[in-house]
């Protein structure tokens, strides 16, 4: 028997529309096919209908009350519909046969279809076409039967399943199964009611076994789901296996980099970073749905607060260490995270709070409490009268790790220009590492001299012996292959005595010019900051000290940056050497000293002290008289020059 449909009345010059076009459309309103992403529910006062063949497309008389069905397909991912030259895939097609199938064997006709391609919507109340297709059931009052291919195509809970069955049985529709025997009879409910407690175990069964597989995935270090933007997905083939990873992207990583470089330097906003970004060329990564675009500013925000970003693994609240290479460095994170809670939670907007002192305070009470270092934070406030004040106080009190109380901001100012009083060289001891420096550096000039001149001696002997090859080679008294050996040795002597002339530099020069600029630093340095502008203080505090501990307005302690602390340990052994100080208490002073300095490297177990300047200090125990040992060795100390590095 021909299969019939019922469809929206068009006008004579309208092109015929496919039968898989969406079934309902407002009168004069433009087609809708059925990737339409989310149309309204247009009124039922505003729909027409008639009755068409399927096979001509022509109008044919009402279909009898009692015969009349519909047909619910559904597909659960848009890769269902992708795979195959029909737009429809390989799933929907199956589906509307077995369904015209089944209406053929009942001796009913099909007058419409509702389908829902690629969706997953567990909830029914987001599912479009299957909303339509009840308010048809209610309005129009002409179905009769709801065909489906399988129950679970419906619904996949029991709860659900007895809402939909009642609003049919109420309207007197008959919901029918195209594979399974579900109908109006004792045996096809009670094989409903099986089918439905099946359908929504295996549901919850999945689900378990997906959430324990992803569980097991971030515990490796695997990336769940797509890579947020900076990374892409990547598939690596091994032995015939197929394994997805996760790989930094060329293209927008450096600018993800430079999203928290700029937040981090406290003096962009976040709209700032957006306009930056997107000037600059980033653009999200397009898809089926979207193409590429600028990254909003609510991304850049969910970016800066990600651990991904270190190379971490977050998931159900757990961090693991991930397989993917890190973008950023933890110090970085961590002072975006600072300064994103400095200024707000929940998206709470505060005006950034610049301070030369900032990113030099660390909390002193839990310093001393339990050796946890907390950085301290500037905040604004603003009294009734209008008047402001600045306050530093611990990021620990934020999430409660932390009870101390806030410290006022010229108080603390003022402790730090009075602390600048007790790192200072003393005099003699700036005269005894000056004169060691002088002759280390002269001692090694010397030794560079002579060694230049034996190497240009070594030459200029070569340079004799290929002449006289050449006088004997024109002589014809020695085979000329002989004499060809003979040069290709001189010049492969001469290559290798010519770059060694040329790598020989002053390489303790550089060293010895590095410490005395930090000698020089130190040599009044209560001075320099006292007169020094905000910008070059907050420069000096971030090349001298590491960490200042602040507790009730005073600092209880310091971490001094490299060199600083070898240089306070060398001038503690200069001064207990002049008092005759035995070698052996010259090492417990000197362990003493670089503890002390860096507290905080010692903790962290970044470094020994048999890796610093003190150690080399200590090969050359010093002369009481005016000396203060320093080993000569090239690698005296790094070459790192004296500018900070931008927070």
């Amino acid at each position: 028997m021909p299969f019939h449909c019922r469809a929206p009345r068009r006008s004579s010059n309208t092109p015929d529309a496919s039968r898989h076009t969406a079934h309902a459309r407002e009168e004069g309103a433009p087609s809708m096919t059925l990737y339409d992403e989310t149309p309204p529910i247009p009124h039922p006062d505003q729909l027409h209908f008639e009755t068409i063949d399927v096979s001509t497309g022509q109008p044919v008389d009402d279909v009898p009350v009692g015969k009349r069905a519909v047909i619910y397909l559904r597909v659960s991912t848009p890769s269902q519909v992708n795979t195959d030259y029909d737009p429809e895939g390989i799933s929907l097609p199956a589906q509307r046969k077995a369904c015209y199938r089944k209406a053929d064997q009942l001796g009913i006709t099909i007058i419409d279809e509702y389908i829902e391609p690629g969706r997953s919507a567990r909830e029914m109340t987001k599912r479009l076409a299957f909303q339509q297709m009840l308010e048809r059931i209610r309005t129009e009052r002409d179905v009769d039967y709801v065909i489906i291919y399988k129950l679970s195509r419906m619904a996949r809970n029991r709860f659900d399943d007895a809402i939909v069955g009642a609003e049919l049985k109420k309207r007197g529709v008959t919901l029918i199964s195209a594979t399974e025997s579900i109908d109006e009879t004792p045996v096809g409910q009670l094989m409903h009611g099986i089918l439905a407690a099946f359908n929504e175990f295996r549901s919850a069964e999945e689900g378990a076994d997906i959430a324990y597989k992803m569980g097991e995935k971030a515990k490796k270090g695997g990336t769940l789901g797509k890579a947020p933007i900076g990374y892409i997905n990547t598939i690596d083939r091994i032995d015939g296996r197929e394994i997805r990873a996760v790989a930094i992207d060329e293209e927008r990583a450096p600018l993800v980099r430079l999203a928290f470089e700029m937040y981090a330097a406290g003096e962009a906003t976040l709209e700032d970073i957006q306009n930056e970004l997107t000037d600059r060329g980033l653009r999200t990564r397009p898809t089926q749905r979207r193409p590429a675009g600028p990254v909003s500013v609510s991304k850049i925000h969910q970016m800066l607060q990600d651990p991904y970003y270190v190379g971490i693994v977050t998931y159900k609240g757990e961090e693991y260490p991930g397989r993917h290479e890190p973008l950023i460095d933890r110090e970085l994170f961590d002072q975006v995270q600072d300064l994103l809670a400095s200024r707000g939670r929940a998206g709470e907007r505060r005006r950034v709070v610049h301070h030369y002192l900032k990113g030099t305070l660390w909390c002193g009470a839990c310093w001393r409490r339990d050796k946890s270092i907390r950085r301290m934070i500037v905040r604004r406030t603003i009294s009734r009268s209008g008047e402001e004040y600045l306050y530093f106080f611990c990021r620990g009190t934020q999430d409660g790790f932390c009870d101390a109380k806030y410290s006022n901001v010229h108080r603390i100012e003022r402790a730090v220009e009075e602390h600048y009083r007790t790192v200072q060289f003393s005099p003699d001891f700036l005269q005894a590492m000056r004169q060691t420096l002088d002759d280390a550096l002269a001692e090694q000039e010397a030794s560079q001299r002579a060694l230049k001149e034996q190497l240009k001696g070594q030459l200029e002997r070569l340079d004799a012996q290929e002449s006289n090859l050449l006088e004997l080679a024109v002589d014809d008294t020695i085979p000329k292959e002989k004499i060809r050996a003979k040069l290709r040795e001189i010049g492969t002597e001469r290559e290798r005595l010519t770059a060694q002339l040329q790598a020989t530099v002053d390489t303790l020069k550089d060293a010895v010019e590095f410490i005395e600029t930090n000698l020089r630093l130190l040599e009044d340095p209560y001075e320099l900051y006292m007169n020094a502008s905000d910008e070059v203080r907050r420069r000096l505090n971030q090349a001298i000290f590491k960490h200042i501990f602040i507790d009730h307005d005073e600092i209880i302690d310091h971490d001094l940056e490299d060199p600083f602390g070898d240089l306070f340990t060398v001038q503690t052994i200069y001064h207990a050497s002049t008092i005759g100080a035995p070698p052996g208490r010259l090492h417990d002073l000197a362990q003493a000293s670089w503890a002390k300095h860096y507290q905080t490297t010692k903790k962290k177990g970044a470094a020994r002290m048999g890796d610093s300047l003190t150690s080399l200090t200590l090969e050359a125990p010093p002369n009481p008289a005016h000396r203060v040992g320093v080993c000569s060795k090239p690698h005296l100390v790094g070459l790192t020059g004296f500018e900070p590095a931008t927070p």
